[in-house]
């Protein structure tokens, strides 16, 4: 298998030291072993640490992905495990690359290698996966298989892509690729719409035009970056983004 293995970017590092950070400070050595640390697509850190039982308590990296939600983080970019005592970075175990794989997939994870920690896509990490079968038709009866990147957005969204008023969105911090993707909107009931990302172009906050917030569903350039604003607190005209064109799959 050719599994891509990438070197860890500063941001990397810095979630394996929060994660050693969550364990060292609140392990005990004997229930509490294992920290770790998730990223969202806008930088921030979420930590976990396990729950030793042995009726089967939650992995550190299970825990983790608990808190990020309960703190409103829906897209997850990385994740880590670190163990006590200095043993560094551990690898994910079965059952939480699988739980990571259905809810994450585009999420990359930080794996101690031979030549030093490494990052890798969940779908590199547990190729040829078991398909969850509450995931082989998600809402509108549209395909949601195991190892399709997810792009998260807004609830008020749903009616203009649905009607083909919006064909792409602007990311920021948030790795996207050509190719089949499940779009997913955070609303009572879930709803998962299955479309394809056709085509991504980088430029800065600055370089965006009335043309791109049309093809987003706003009405000017003005409501676009107000809506940016909302989404990315943080953002300067000057950040680089992607506009991410897509279209509904047939």
């Amino acid at each position: 298998m050719d599994t891509t293995m990438n070197l860890p970017t500063e941001e990397d590092l810095e979630l394996v030291e929060f994660a050693r950070r969550v364990v060292e400070s609140n392990g005990d050595g004997e229930v509490h072993t294992v920290g770790a640390a998730v990223r969202d697509a806008q930088g921030r850190m979420f930590g976990g640490i396990n729950l030793y039982h042995f009726t089967g308590g939650p992995c550190a990296e299970l825990v983790a992905l608990g808190h990020a939600r309960a703190a409103g983080a829906r897209d997850l970019t990385a994740i880590v495990a670190v163990g006590d005592t200095g043993r560094g970075v551990l690898a994910p175990c079965g059952r939480d690359r699988q739980v990571l794989l259905d809810h994450h997939p585009g999420i990359r994870v930080l794996v101690p290698t031979v030549g030093g920690v490494r990052s890798v896509a969940i779908t590199d990490l547990l190729p040829h996966a078991y398909v969850w079968a509450e995931q082989s038709a998600a809402a509108d009866g549209a395909p949601y298989p195991a190892g399709t990147q997810t792009l998260a957005f807004h609830r008020t969204y749903l009616d203009a892509v649905r009607t083909g008023r919006k064909t792409t969105t602007v990311r920021f911090r948030d790795p996207v690729e050509t190719g089949p993707v499940n779009m997913v909107f955070e609303l009572d009931d879930e709803v998962v719409l299955s479309g394809v990302v056709t085509h991504i172009a980088s430029k800065s906050v600055a370089e965006l035009t009335e043309a791109d917030a049309v093809a987003d569903g706003f009405r000017d350039l003005a409501e676009l970056h107000d809506r940016l604003r909302f989404h990315y607190p943080d953002i300067k005209s000057t950040d680089d983004i992607t506009v991410v064109h897509f279209r509904l799959a047939r």
